[in-house]
């Protein structure tokens, strides 16, 4: 009996001991487990609560516009509504049945849905755009069923819009969605998934000046998602306005001038500055479908035969007669002609069994008259006289061969020269004098574009100095070519008598000031000819040069590109006059 007692007093004695080791394995536990959780994984699940706490709220920078040099606008930003879902919050589970609603709800595409939230996933957990441009209607009927749409919103967006069109814009570019790969490479830059770049024109070249930053809120949400309470705000900044050199009536009268043509250009520029003040291509585009994306079919024009996305100021094209003014300056700074040097004209010129034929015999003439008449005769036996060498180094020197150093480099083609050198390493043949006769003309292998002969008719114009071609309104530097003052002189005048009494007569209107040109009509066969005229006025100080390009056009300088030239200055000359209360 007292050993019974005994023991059980024992096992009650030993309870207490069970009991507290019980308790002491369990905060052990606890404690091993509270100090796993705070102290080896705390930063870690600190940042998964705050993931499912904070939110960071982007907002985006309105882009800086465009305009012209008046300050008219000619891009801008507009405000849209965009559709989003925060990834966090739907998971692959819930998405079939949110795409569902959503595309019911919205009539949008429920695979358009899906490759948007697929495209669009980020490791940041940023939302994801899943379509843009929302209809007011649209916007109405989410927002009556938003409490059922959790993980999705409607939110404003900056859109960008081109008031004008087509107007410029070839100059003027567009924007267009982010790719993955860009964003990859960007991101350290400040850009985001589903950002919108400059893909073009000025829009690309000054992307960094035009972009602005991000900015964006940080905010406490509960577990239905809603917002209690703002944590910190970063305003966005809008990214900084750019005044360009163009003019906006000339610039509408180039566009007009090149409706009477399916391919061409026109160049319009301060001959003493090289302010491009009208840049106009043909075919265009209108830059407002990359706002927000161009459809299938818009894509596929695009993209189509005509190549409407391609500057063809920046193109080469053969130059045609306007290179006579070329072989004028290269014979006259060679030496081995003078100004007063007169050359004998026929209706053909035969050389080593073949002839070339003329459009008129006009005896011995000078070369102001040989350039009011485009005499093919002529500079036929004055490009023989000075040789290849003398004539693609003047080339050169007026800037043909080479970009001309305007904002849009990396659109530009530096043209061809297809000189001595050209002509063995490419085709594998010797030079022949014919090769000589045929580009004394401009019709050899000789690429110029419109926007290299527009700063070669200003070189004439100015007296002798090679400008740098700006769509930005700054100070450009220019370099003297030291051509002599009697060749600028010869130029001047010959251009000048294209105009009075030669092939542009057109432009010998009493209500212009006086013009000085020179036409060109380049063989393309078997294709229609190519027309040129390019210009300056008025004559004696000179304040406006053009350059007006049909391609494939069919017939002369004379009949299509000179009636382009003549629209504009008369634009010009009107507003100018006006301007100054003449």
């Amino acid at each position: 009996m007292a050993y019974g007692q005994a023991g059980r007093h024992s096992g009650m004695g030993q309870q207490p001991v069970l009991l507290l080791a019980v308790v002491l394995l369990f905060s052990g536990a606890m404690v091993a487990r509270l100090a796993w959780l705070q102290l080896v994984h705390g930063a870690e699940n600190r940042e998964r609560a705050d993931d499912n706490r904070i939110r960071l709220m982007p907002r985006n920078p309105i882009r800086g516009r465009l305009l012209d040099r008046n300050g008219q606008v000619l891009a801008t930003s507009l405000l849209t509504y965009n559709l989003y879902i925060q990834p966090r919050e739907v998971s692959d589970a819930a998405w079939p049945a949110l795409r569902d609603r959503l595309a019911g709800l919205l009539g949008l595409p429920a695979a358009d849905l899906d490759e948007r939230r697929t495209s669009g996933n980020n490791a940041e957990g940023f939302r994801i755009q899943l379509a843009e441009g929302l209809r007011p209607e649209q916007v109405l009927r989410f927002r009556e069923q938003a409490s059922g749409l959790r993980g999705a919103e409607v939110d404003v967006d900056v859109l960008r819009s081109y008031p004008h069109g087509r107007l410029g814009a070839h100059v003027l570019g567009y924007t267009s969605g982010i790719t993955e790969e860009e964003y990859e490479r960007l991101r350290d830059k400040g850009y985001r998934i589903r950002d919108r770049v400059g893909r073009s024109g000025l829009e690309k070249a000054y992307e960094a000046h035009l972009r602005g930053e991000w900015g964006g809120q940080q905010v406490e949400v509960n577990a239905a998602g809603q917002v209690q309470r703002v944590l910190g705000d970063k305003p966005a900044k809008a990214g900084k306005d750019l005044r360009l050199t163009l003019d906006l009536p000339l610039q509408q009268a180039a566009e007009r001038a090149l409706d009477g043509v399916r391919k061409g250009a026109i160049v319009a520029m301060d001959p003493q500055t090289g302010a491009i003040r009208a840049l106009a291509s043909r075919p265009t585009f209108d830059p407002n479908v990359f706002s927000p994306a161009p459809s299938s079919r818009e894509w596929a024009a695009l993209n189509g035969p005509n190549s409407p996305l391609l500057n063809r100021a920046f193109q080469g094209f053969p130059p045609a007669s306007t290179f006579k003014i070329v072989t004028t300056a290269a014979a006259l700074e060679s030496g081995v002609y003078s100004p007063d040097s007169r050359v004998l004209t026929t209706n053909s010129f035969c050389y080593a069994g073949l002839c070339y034929g003329d459009h008129g015999a006009h005896g011995m003439v000078g070369f102001p008259f040989a350039l009011a008449v485009s005499s093919n005769t002529f500079y036929y036996r004055v490009g023989l006289k000075i040789g290849p060498d003398a004539l693609f180094k003047t080339a050169r020197r007026l800037g043909y061969g080479s970009v001309t150093g305007i904002e849009l480099t990396e659109e530009e083609t530096p043209g061809l020269l297809g000189d001595q050198a050209w002509k063995k390493e490419v085709l594998g043949e010797p030079w022949t004098p014919v090769d000589t006769i045929t580009s004394s003309i401009g019709q050899g292998a000789l690429q110029v574009t419109p926007l290299q002969m527009a700063r070669l008719y200003a070189a004439v114009a100015n007296g002798g100095w090679l400008v740098t071609p700006h769509l930005v309104e700054r100070p450009m530097p220019r370099s003297r070519i030291n051509l002599k003052p009697s060749t600028v002189a010869v130029l001047q005048k010959g251009l000048r008598m294209v105009v009075t009494e030669g092939t542009a007569r057109l432009l010998n209107d009493p209500k212009l000031p006086p013009v000085a040109g020179k036409t060109g009509t380049g063989e393309d066969p078997p294709r229609p000819d190519h027309a040129w005229f390019g210009g300056y006025a008025p004559a004696d100080k000179p304040t406006l040069v053009i350059v007006a390009f049909g391609e494939n056009s069919g017939g002369y300088g004379g009949t299509v590109a000179a009636p382009m030239v003549k629209a504009l200055m008369t634009t010009w000359f009107r507003s100018t006059a006006a301007a100054s209360g003449g």
